[in-house]
């Protein structure tokens, strides 16, 4: 997988990964990759730069396993987020709190009622809505073929 640092047409800065770059550039081109911000499908890498390890973060030489013996991979921790990425985190889930409050009905404790009379109904898509739902309504919804998907608590409701 490689990473991209992407930004749209109208400035706003994210990520994306990617299998390879062919395939980066043939989502680019059929229009496939959409900024999470504004929705702008008007995509550009940024510059960036290689990475280039140095010796103390050099990946250990693969040893040889002995015939007949299936590879186990490891799980690997996440690496720590820097505090700018930290920072970048908490802006992006403002950014995304501040459309849905904006552009979504709150239909409060009666989300997932409402999210299936409108799928039943067909009209999901014309007015979207936020509300609470419990882990399992969730699910349930997600089995019934619904769209739904989490929104991400203001880092500072938490606190």
């Amino acid at each position: 997988m490689i990473r991209y640092d992407l930004t749209c047409s109208r400035g706003h800065e994210f990520d994306g990964w990617f299998s390879d770059s062919a395939s980066f550039e043939a989502q680019q081109a059929q229009g496939l990759i959409e900024c999470p911000i504004c929705g702008d499908t008007n995509i550009r890498r940024q510059l960036a730069c290689p990475g280039i390890p140095v010796k103390g973060n050099r990946r250990p030489e693969p040893q040889p396993r002995p015939a007949g013996q299936a590879a186990q991979k490891a799980p690997q921790a996440p690496a720590p987020l820097s505090e700018g990425e930290a920072a970048l985190l908490r802006q992006f889930a403002r950014e995304i709190n501040t459309l849905v409050r904006e552009r979504a009905e709150y239909v409060g404790d009666r989300f997932a009622e409402e999210s299936r009379r409108r799928h039943a109904e067909g009209t999901a898509a014309e007015q979207p809505i936020w509300g609470e739902a419990s882990p399992q309504e969730v699910q349930e919804l997600r089995e019934e073929g619904i769209e739904v998907m989490p929104l991400p608590p203001m880092p500072d409701e938490k606190n």
